[in-house]
């Protein structure tokens, strides 16, 4: 005989078991919430990729330039993508033609209009000291043959150059195309200005000497960015400069060594 209650029960322990069973949104009520699981980290953004020339002639004499001038004791450079660089680029397509026996010696040459193309040892210490990675925008002021920009682009695709003397800038801008260097911009302009409408930029070469620091060249340069520059009297020995920028705008300026350099003009010729 079943007792009056049972039917009672069943009914009850039905309707608990059917609501248990329906589709949870979440957990019911004075239940402690499961952990957040962790958001999974962005993916690092992988580094840029760019077509950049090689080339077999003299590759020896590179190799040679870079072994005696540049990894030589107490010479400095030793950043491995700086000399990886340095023996990438032939230098002998930079210098006029009547001087390509010496191309690569351990010494600045004349490219014409009172204008050089820096010692080996000196680009490469120049461009260790922007400790550039792939990816990051420079600016070069004094494009002279187009040598150090062309070295720039080895790390970064983002290199923009600005010369004034309009003969060198034109020849330039046609020697690195022709070369295959096709990612580098150049123009014909007074470097002092810098190139506003493409920065900031994460660092900035000045390859010819300034009497003080442009101020629109360290406005054009972004926190955390570098900047190597000659400070000093034309015709004098100078002083090359590295400038870095913090999050906050603040710039130091650490001295580097005694250099020489063609000066920095302000009249495009």
């Amino acid at each position: 005989m079943r007792h009056p209650g049972a039917s009672v029960l069943v009914g009850v322990v039905l309707l608990v078991l059917a609501v248990w069973l329906l589709p949870r949104q979440g957990p019911p009520p004075g239940a402690a919430a499961e952990p957040a699981r962790p958001k999974e980290e962005a993916a690092a953004t992988p580094p840029p990729k760019w077509d950049r020339p090689r080339f077999d002639a003299r590759a020896d004499e590179r190799r040679e330039m870079v072994t005696s001038q540049l990894e030589a004791e107490r010479r400095g450079v030793t950043d491995r993508a700086t000399l990886d660089a340095m023996r990438a680029v032939p230098r002998h397509e930079f210098v006029p033609e009547g001087l390509q026996r010496r191309a690569y010696d351990d010494n600045p040459l004349p490219i014409g209009h009172g204008q050089t193309i820096s010692q080996p040892y000196i680009v490469g210490y120049m461009t260790q000291a922007l400790a550039l990675k792939p990816g990051d925008k420079v600016l070069e002021i004094g494009t002279g043959s187009g040598y150090q920009a062309a070295v720039l682009a080895e790390l970064t695709p983002h290199v923009y150059s600005i010369e004034i003397v309009k003969a060198l800038g034109d020849a330039a801008k046609a020697r690195l195309a022709k070369l295959g260097y096709k990612t580098i911009e150049v123009k014909v302009a007074d470097g002092y200005h810098g190139w506003a409408d493409k920065g900031p930029f994460d660092a900035i070469i000045v390859t010819c000497a300034a009497g003080t620091i442009p101020p629109p060249l360290l406005k054009q340069l972004k926190p955390g960015g570098r900047m190597c520059i000659p400070v000093g009297p034309p015709g004098f020995g100078q002083d090359l400069i590295l400038l870095t920028k913090d999050s906050e705008g603040n710039v130091r300026s650490k001295s580097l060594m005694g250099v020489i350099f063609v000066p920095l003009t302000r009249e495009v010729r």
